[in-house]
């Protein structure tokens, strides 16, 4: 199976259907919160992304089809003043789980962080998604500790959901 790994056209109206369509198929899944995206989120998701200055999206293709995705932005890191690569959301299509397409993802969205000098890659996971995790894991990353503290935790608090 062939992987090609490209930056979506936002413009294209195949990339934006796929950028849908795996989103969707992820928040689907357990892991993603079990439930489909809105119409309501379906429509608005698109445009945010497109109108984000710090935004962008990796595809990966099998025979031209959308099969997985990263969408990353470029947060700052005051420690070492300079950008930071974050990673919002890494989907796989189930079908195509297994079979190296995160891994390729991950790939591009590193090469794209240093082509930028950022100085690192981040990303939340739950600590349940242990598929994910391993791939993360493997990948290199490590839990972001200060000195002698415990792991930073990602806290939200949500505004109006």
């Amino acid at each position: 199976m062939q992987i090609a790994v490209i930056e979506a056209d936002l413009g294209n109206n195949e990339h934006t259907t796929g950028i849908i369509d795996v989103l969707d198929s992820y928040a689907s899944d357990p892991v993603g919160g079990g439930q489909p995206l809105s119409p309501d989120v379906r429509a608005r998701v698109i445009p945010l992304i497109r109108d984000h200055p710090a935004a962008f999206v990796l595809l990966a293709l099998v025979d031209d089809r959308v099969v997985g995705l990263v969408l990353c932005f470029l947060n700052l890191s005051t420690f070492r003043a300079r950008a930071e690569l974050h990673i919002e959301d890494l989907a796989v299509l189930p079908e195509f789980r297994g079979q190296r397409v995160g891994r390729a993802l991950l790939e591009a969205a590193e090469t794209k962080g240093r082509t930028l000098d950022c100085c690192r890659m981040a990303l939340n996971v739950q600590d349940d998604n242990l598929r994910a995790l391993g791939l993360y894991r493997s990948f290199g990353f490590v839990d972001l500790v200060y000195g002698d503290s415990q792991p930073t935790r990602h806290l939200v608090k949500l505004f109006d959901v």
